[in-house]
């Protein structure tokens, strides 16, 4: 047994929380969830009342949402390295949320192939899909990473959301953000998160056949 359980699903963006752990490199217990099934039914809905994935459980407290997950990991294992010093952190809070906000909301909208009309996005948090990606190139212009030249978990969440987009088709990618994604997922925690979710959505499928 460990103090650390992982609620997620292969296919989903829990795929971000295991390379974050598998960057933290603790022992975690993972239970997977099924969409329509154990996800929305008992025990986990009283863990997260959204009956979404990801969620963690850590020493008795429940940490949801994407975002407060890599925070919380970050600093609750700090030997990992994927946080700057809190004196540090502009930069760091700034990407952590920018992928968390106006990025995750330009994803969600790609999916339904939706961009809201110039009259309208004003409304939208993140304006258009055209000014979320101005904006990210800008905001990497002249550095390797979100904070300069060291990785953190702001970078795992930036390069996570592009990543999907590029993978699926959704955007081609320009050369630098090709570039940031390829960097940030030269790692062995990512190999090591990617091979583990790929064998686990073939055992559901097993399972299931």
């Amino acid at each position: 047994m460990t103090d650390l359980t992982f609620y997620t699903n292969p296919q989903s963006r829990g795929q971000i929380i295991r390379w974050m752990l598998e960057e933290v490199g603790v022992p975690y217990e993972t239970e997977i969830l099924t969409y329509g099934g154990s996800m929305t039914a008992e025990p986990y809905k009283s863990i997260n009342p959204m009956m979404k994935v990801p969620a963690i459980r850590h020493r008795g407290t429940v940490v949801t949402e994407v975002a407060a997950i890599c925070a919380y990991l970050a600093d609750a294992f700090p030997e990992a390295g994927l946080a700057p010093a809190l004196t540090d952190r502009a930069d760091y809070y700034r990407f952590l949320f920018f992928a968390s906000g106006p990025l995750e909301m330009t994803f969600s909208l790609k999916a339904i192939q939706y961009d809201p009309p110039a009259d309208k996005q004003a409304m939208f948090g993140h304006g258009s899909e055209a000014r979320t990606f101005a904006a990210l190139e800008t905001m990497l212009t002249g550095r390797d990473y979100a904070c300069g030249d060291r990785f953190t978990a702001a970078d795992l969440y930036v390069a996570s959301q592009l990543g999907f987009m590029m993978t699926f088709g959704m955007i081609e990618g320009t050369p630098l953000l090709k570039a940031y994604v390829a960097r940030c997922t030269d790692r062995e925690a990512y190999r090591r998160a990617k091979q583990i979710d790929t064998e686990a959505a073939e055992a559901m499928k097993t399972d299931a056949s």
